[in-house]
């Protein structure tokens, strides 16, 4: 179970430094410049190349391990985050100084979350834990870092201001490179080399006989092109992504402050969330390798989408809206383990980082454009109006994909052994989701 433990302690702690980041580095820039638009400006530039970075580094995951990239990553990462007060500390840190130390820090953050996820099936195999309890421990230690990590930013900020919350942020990126290379073994994650290449392989083969950069990902690729399940889950977690960044970063508070509810009810509608899915996710493992996926799936999505959106518009008192919050919440906490279980039972493991990278990519390709979309729809029709159609859209979305045939692959892979390290599925029988969903529910 150590290694188990040592993956979501790691996860823990990198995500409770990024979401305390979440509150105190635009509190920082607010306070700094005044200006919105550059507080966006600088959300844009972490994301883009989190996304971008994140697609490219799968075969690189493959090829040299997850452990590796881990602990390099969240070191890189932590230098990126402590040179932001350093620099401010030190009178230096211009915008464009501080645009290209975010950039670094999603940069080095894609990566890191990837390799950390991809490390979890082994993790679970070495435990003899079943797939569905370790990727719902995996989402119980998300959730609670988008519970506690807002609270403890927001604490930080509103006692010590917002520097001590980007020192906590490379603190904790710190702690866990530290937690990595202490408690998984050397060998975790060298399962996903590849079989040997075949002599007169040509150009693909790299130096020493490996299989080259390009290969690797164009195989990742054609796999992925090749899973009609995963493309109709990506195209949906895509969409739902975008409408969920755009409903967490302008939506929600336009509505706070045309409401007259102000910033204290966005701490209690996250809260409020957030707790129902850390019990949403505790069931999912414990419970989650018993229930029908198909069926909990698009339940969850059901409660975590459109009542959020709708509720919203309604003009609902505050109470009526935590409790949707809840509900959705509790929802959404079933979503990524039934998308990750999927995913580990179907996918070959020694292809594993480089199909997760491209679909996680892919599907929150659209998040750094959720908050630019909703502000221009905002400013041209008004609060009302988009909150509809975004809830229409959500729904219609997450419905209307259900009918396609290819869900029923869902739980046709329950009950197989999770690929070993040189485990192949057999061909034709369909890959999972290798999107997570990026703020549902949450």
């Amino acid at each position: 179970m150590r290694p188990l433990y040592g993956v979501l302690a790691a996860m823990a702690v990198s995500l409770t430094g990024t979401r305390v980041s979440a509150v105190a580095l635009p509190w920082f820039v607010l306070v700094t410049t005044g200006s919105a638009t550059q507080t966006g400006l600088v959300a844009f530039c972490e994301m883009t190349p989190y996304v971008l970075v994140k697609a490219f580094t799968g075969p690189v995951v493959d090829r040299i391990g997850p452990r590796a990239v881990s602990w390099t990553t969240d070191l890189a990462s932590a230098a990126a985050a402590a040179a932001v007060p350093l620099c401010h500390a030190l009178h230096v840190l211009s915008l464009p100084l501080l645009l290209v130390l975010v950039a670094l820090i999603g940069a080095a953050r894609g990566p890191g979350d990837l390799a950390k996820e991809v490390m979890v099936p082994e993790a679970a195999e070495r435990g003899r834990v079943p797939l569905e309890r370790a990727t719902g421990l995996s989402g119980v230690t998300e959730r609670l870092a988008s519970t506690v990590g807002p609270a403890v930013g927001g604490s930080l900020v509103a006692l010590l201001g917002p520097l001590p919350g980007l020192v906590v942020n490379a603190g904790c990126f710190a702690l866990g490179s530290l937690i990595i290379g202490l408690t998984l073994p050397r060998g975790m994650g060298h399962a996903a080399e590849e079989p040997p290449v075949r002599e007169g392989a040509g150009s693909a083969a790299g130096e020493g006989g490996g299989v080259g950069y390009w290969r690797r990902f164009g195989e990742g690729f054609t796999f992925l092109r090749g899973e009609p399940l995963l493309l109709t889950v990506i195209v949906m977690v895509g969409v739902t992504n975008l409408l969920d960044a755009a409903f967490t970063t302008v939506l929600m508070p336009v509505w706070a402050k045309e409401s007259g509810n102000g910033p204290a009810a966005l701490g209690l509608m996250g809260s409020a969330a957030g707790a129902a899915a850390v019990c949403g996710s505790l069931v999912a493992a414990l419970t989650g390798h018993r229930l029908p996926r198909r069926l909990v799936f698009f339940s969850g999505f059901l409660l975590a989408g459109a009542p959020r959106f709708l509720v919203l518009a309604a003009g609902a008192p505050i109470w009526a809206v935590l409790t949707v919050f809840a509900v959705g919440g509790f929802g959404g906490g079933f979503l990524n383990p039934v998308l990750g279980a999927v995913l580990f039972e179907r996918v070959p493991r020694r292809m594993l980082g480089r199909v997760n990278a491209l679909g996680d990519s892919l599907a929150w390709a659209g998040i750094p454009l959720g908050g630019l979309i909703a502000g221009a729809a905002v400013a041209s029709v008004g609060l009302v109006p988009v909150l509809l159609v975004g809830g229409v859209a959500y729904f219609l979305t997450t419905n209307l994909t259900g009918l396609r045939p290819e869900w029923r692959e869902m739980d046709a892979a329950r009950g197989r052994t999770v690929p070993g390290p040189r485990a192949e599925r057999e061909p034709g029988l369909g890959a999972a989701a290798a999107a997570r969903t990026g703020s549902a529910g949450s």
